[in-house]
């Protein structure tokens, strides 16, 4: 299975096939509805999420490595276990210090992941 339906009850990772989302970094749909989405993204040492912004909140939760972010005009290292707030409109990335896995949940649904 490539991506998981919307609204779809059940998703198991191992399912899921991940997609180049930017060099280093391979991004996992899970589950999803209108309201918010589950993405997994998978970031090599070096990865960069450049910066950015969009019309969603975002909360960030490092599953695993270790990232420095920016977050508007903030820039912190984050490791295992830490978790980020990004309110919709801010400026926010990153860049990977140690290979890791960032979770994303968004509301609404990212439909441009789709």
């Amino acid at each position: 299975m490539r991506k998981p339906e919307k609204d779809q009850k059940w998703v198991f990772n191992k399912e899921i096939e991940g997609e180049q989302a930017s060099e280093g970094v391979v991004r996992k749909i899970l589950a999803y509805c209108d309201g918010m989405m589950c993405v997994e993204n998978h970031f090599e040492k070096g990865a960069v999420g450049k910066l950015h912004h969009h019309p969603h909140t975002q909360i960030t939760y490092v599953a695993s490595g270790k990232f420095e972010f920016t977050i508007g005009d903030e820039t912190k290292i984050v490791g295992t276990g830490d978790t980020l707030l990004k309110q919709d409109g801010i400026v926010h990335g990153c860049v990977c210090l140690e290979k890791g896995i960032l979770v994303d949940i968004f509301t609404p649904m990212r439909e441009d992941f789709l």
